[in-house]
């Protein structure tokens, strides 16, 4: 467990892990699962987004309807984590006047993944 002082925002009461100076990783003595995603049926928008994010691109909805003319990202993303496909997502602050504590994602697949599923997709493609 890391332990660490986190400080509350002056005026507020500190959340659980404030208080105890936790931080919110949890340790795991277990290995992590094999790295062995199912690959989307072609043609579809999750295919056209693991497209994407194997080409390195990061996505947020705005870009991601711009290129598909869908807004449905954090549905296609749902879909790939699904298949197995561990797409992260960075919380950025972007406040706006009606929303202060807004937050926006942004979605990418970090590359060792991309070079571990070329290397998959190669030896099946070789193996056929």
């Amino acid at each position: 467990m890391t332990r660490r002082n986190i400080p509350a925002p002056k005026g507020e009461t500190p959340s659980a892990d404030q208080a105890s100076g936790v931080s919110g990783e949890q340790l795991s003595f277990l290995p992590p699962p094999p790295f062995c995603p199912f690959w989307p049926s072609k043609n579809t928008l999750a295919d056209r987004a693991l497209g994407m994010f194997m080409n390195g691109d990061m996505l947020d909805h705005p870009d991601f309807e711009n290129r598909t003319q869908s807004w449905r990202l954090g549905a296609v993303v749902f879909t790939l984590r699904t298949l197995g496909w561990p797409i992260e997502t960075i919380e950025i602050p972007s406040p706006t006047e009606q929303s202060p504590d807004r937050v926006i994602a942004l979605y990418h697949l970090p590359g060792k993944y991309t070079a571990q599923a070329l290397a998959m997709n190669g030896r099946a493609a070789n193996a056929g």
